[in-house]
């Protein structure tokens, strides 16, 4: 199967722009915002617009639920497509969605920049901030009964075909009003991300302290830096980068479940050692631990 993904901030356009490239590359299949869709059909899925949080709505993206994402998985090893794309608002989360329905990376990456022009781009944002209008690519007629009381209008648009000799194509979408949007808004400040941070790293045998935490988040990317204090005595085999590791996972994992935050990084350093008394008075003991590192 190629795998294609488009790539742009919310409210960009890229649901407005993914039927004309999908046409342009011969993609019969789509995955955008929850939803697995071909031509004027949602196949299978859940709208991500229908949830009533955006906590909600990143996580049915994501396809982070299993029984979502089991029941696309089904769909895609019925259908067994052989080009799909992948609609996300980053390089991470196309693959994220990837790895959760159980398929191998995007081979082609497109950005909106490189099939919308900057005009589209600055009004399709407008739009949103002012109206929190978003568009799904299916017709009316096909998400209607999913969105009662919040369907806007649909929106036809018309695009030429590469061949000279092909007719002007319609494409049919729909403008709604997420569920959640009606709900007003909520924030997640970066100091619980690192009280979250420093709590999954506490709880993890062998960390004795943490000493640091930073989130670092620029160009459309999320690193997380993090220092820790640990007692080899707790940890499993004494093994200080087997430690590291089982952090870094366990960050990265825990915090994107929880916030829908994609972490680009996890750095884990430890910067202090703690040893027990007891310990720092064998010697044996001490060498055969410093040993085994």
């Amino acid at each position: 199967m190629e795998i294609y993904a488009l790539i742009g901030h919310s409210g960009t356009g890229k649901s407005h722009q993914a039927p004309i490239m999908a046409r342009k590359y011969n993609i019969e299949y789509i995955i955008d915002d929850g939803l697995l869709i071909k031509g004027n059909q949602s196949l299978a899925g859940r709208s991500a617009k229908r949830e009533n949080t955006r906590y909600g709505a990143i996580k049915r993206a994501l396809f982070k639920d299993e029984i979502h994402a089991a029941q696309v998985k089904e769909k895609l090893a019925e259908i067994k497509p052989g080009k799909l794309m992948i609609i996300g608002t980053s390089r991470r989360m196309t693959e994220v969605i990837a790895e959760n329905l159980g398929l191998d990376h995007p081979t082609y990456y497109f950005t909106i920049e490189e099939v919308s022009n900057p005009e589209s781009i600055q009004t399709a944002l407008a739009i949103r901030a002012k109206t929190n209008r978003h568009v799904i690519p299916l017709p009316t007629f096909a998400i209607k009964k999913d969105f009662p009381g919040y369907l806007i209008n649909p929106l036809r648009t018309f695009f030429s075909l590469p061949a000279s000799h092909s007719p002007d194509l319609p494409v049919e979408r729909s403008v709604v009003r997420p569920v959640f949007s009606t709900l007003g808004s909520f924030y997640i400040t970066e100091h619980v991300i690192i009280g979250l941070i420093e709590y999954i790293a506490i709880n993890i045998p062998g960390v004795q302290k943490v000493l640091h935490v930073e989130v670092e988040n620029g160009k459309g990317k999320v690193y997380v830096h993090l220092d820790l204090a640990v007692d080899i005595l707790k940890i499993r085999d004494n093994k200080i980068d087997s430690l590291l590791k089982e952090v870094q996972t366990a960050v990265k994992e825990l915090i994107e479940h929880q916030t829908g935050f994609y972490l680009d990084q996890v750095n884990v350093n430890a910067r202090k050692l703690h040893f027990d008394e007891s310990v720092l008075n064998d010697k044996e003991a001490l060498r055969k631990i410093i040993s085994e590192q």
